[in-house]
């Protein structure tokens, strides 16, 4: 059976075949070997700098907002604690990935333990789970901000909000944890090469010996049950969102309120629209360069976490008149 893409982030399929690679009659490889972007091995140092630049942005960025809400008071509300879940997670898949990429780019150093390709797998298909529960946090905090705000500090509680902060990490752990489990029982004898810039699900898929349905049918419920949920529940609630804003007297009204919703949209749209690219190209893009599959695929997963800080930072009021007083401070 062919293996359907996890998510849209990361199931993207790369167009390689086995016989490109040098093939081996091992089981359970203690190591494997990345070999970054095939066919652009000369130019890895000049690829280097968008992916090192997206990756400083991300961290400069996310901390950044880490820092905002932290010493800011007026920012303590459950839309600014949701938003720092958002960060964290756009920290976690990056350094997760990015430090062994500039290693292949840099150091042209391709190994990579068994253990340890399995852990960039467990967090790189982690973040769209986990990210989707925050979006679906998010858009409840909205709604129950514009269609009933008398009850919004009494329903979205500092306990209250902890508590959907855990279940929401705890769901996207769960959920995910059954793939690291299946990919550490599969016998790996056709090869230990990988020819992306780092362990993807789908590559450890594709090296297996074994009957890997199992794994197929589990990505099916993960992107359908539960993260076509996500979408669901969060299309409902701005559906009634819009409603509320509508009814408003003025046109000045609807547009501040309508504002306070711009940024979490931007971001939705940020996260969802490189995955779509990324699952459209998995579908009709066969006949493209493996490197290019590779460069987009990539660039899918880095540009979410560098663009969602900027998207705050730019969108949110409160958020850009704090970072302005602290340019200002600093400046005189």
């Amino acid at each position: 059976m062919q293996e359907t893409p996890f998510c849209l982030r990361v199931g993207h399929l790369l167009p390689y075949s086995m016989s490109d690679s040098n093939t081996t009659n091992f089981t359970n490889p203690s190591t494997f070997i990345l070999l970054g972007i095939p066919g652009l091995e000369a130019a890895h140092v000049w690829i280097s700098i968008p992916f090192c630049t997206t990756y400083v942005i991300a961290i400069l960025g996310n901390f950044t907002i880490l820092f905002i809400v932290k010493t800011e008071p007026s920012l303590r509300g459950p839309m600014y604690y949701f938003l720092c879940m958002l960060a964290i997670s756009d920290l976690s898949v990056p350094t997760s990935i990015v430090p062994k990429m500039l290693c292949i780019f840099w150091f042209n150093s391709r190994d990579i333990d068994f253990n340890s390709c399995l852990t960039q797998m467990y967090f790189t298909l982690n973040l769209p789970v986990t990210q989707s529960g925050i979006f679906v946090a998010m858009a409840f905090d909205r709604y129950v901000a514009i269609c009933d705000p008398l009850r919004h500090s009494t329903i979205l509680t500092n306990p209250v909000v902890a508590k959907v902060g855990l279940a929401i990490v705890l769901r996207g752990a769960m959920l995910v944890l059954p793939f690291p489990l299946l990919a550490r029982r599969w016998p790996y004898c056709r090869t230990n090469i990988i020819p992306e810039l780092f362990c993807s699900h789908i590559s450890l898929v594709k090296l297996a010996c074994a009957d890997t349905r199992v794994s197929s049918y589990y990505s099916l419920f993960v992107l359908f049950c539960v993260m076509g949920l996500d979408v669901i529940f969060i299309c409902v609630s701005y559906i009634q969102i819009l409603r509320a804003i509508f009814r408003l007297p003025t046109k000045d009204a609807r547009l501040k309120t309508f504002g306070t919703c711009s940024s979490h949209l931007c971001v939705i749209l940020a996260s969802y629209i490189p995955g779509l690219f990324s699952s459209l190209m998995y579908w009709f893009g066969q006949n493209l360069v493996v490197h290019f599959h590779v460069l987009i695929a990539n660039m899918c997963i880095l540009l979410p976490p560098a663009l969602n800080p900027i998207i705050y930072g730019v969108r949110t009021r409160q958020i850009r008149d704090r970072l302005l007083r602290l340019f200002t401070h600093k400046g005189t």
